[in-house]
């Protein structure tokens, strides 16, 4: 298995960022590659929720809860992700407090690319610039979505 992280500070403090984290089947509010969600289970968040993320290029993948800490992080196992050249992926998206106000999110990811050998390649170059960037942009966008006032408006509806 390939591992990669990337991290940020956020501006916010962790409730703020776990406000947003926990909406579960609405990561398309701050994951700027994500055009919808799909809620595949209904009932409160936690262990055996799963979603399916449709991409703005027309593919999609199934995420299902393997770990859920509530305040803390959660971890997701990806599934039907045929289009892609992956034999298995997880991530998981862990916060803690940093200086006052502030929080450390690290969103991990770990993968396993098809074709042997050449996949090992292709997973350690071409898919770590794209995961980079596809981390980075969900940092981002998660960081703005968490600075945002409506967080709050929007946890208390």
């Amino acid at each position: 298995m390939i591992r990669f992280s990337r991290s940020l500070t956020i501006s916010a403090s962790p409730t703020s960022v776990w406000n947003v984290l926990e909406r579960f089947m609405q990561i398309d509010e701050f994951a700027p590659l994500i055009a919808s969600v799909d809620a595949l289970t209904s009932g409160d968040i936690g262990v055996g929720s799963q979603r399916r993320c449709h991409f703005e290029d027309g593919n999609s993948l199934v995420e299902e809860v393997t770990d859920w800490r509530a305040g803390q992080s959660y971890r997701v196992q990806l599934s039907d992700f045929a289009p892609m050249p992956l034999r298995q992926a997880a991530a998981e998206i862990r916060i803690t407090p940093a200086e006052p106000g502030k929080t450390r999110v690290v969103w991990s990811m770990e993968y396993q690319v098809k074709f042997g050998p050449l996949g090992w390649v292709l997973g350690q170059t071409m898919m770590k610039l794209m995961m980079r960037k596809v981390l980075d942009a969900n940092l981002r966008g998660l960081a703005d979505r968490a600075t945002s006032p409506q967080v709050d408006m929007k946890r208390s509806a």
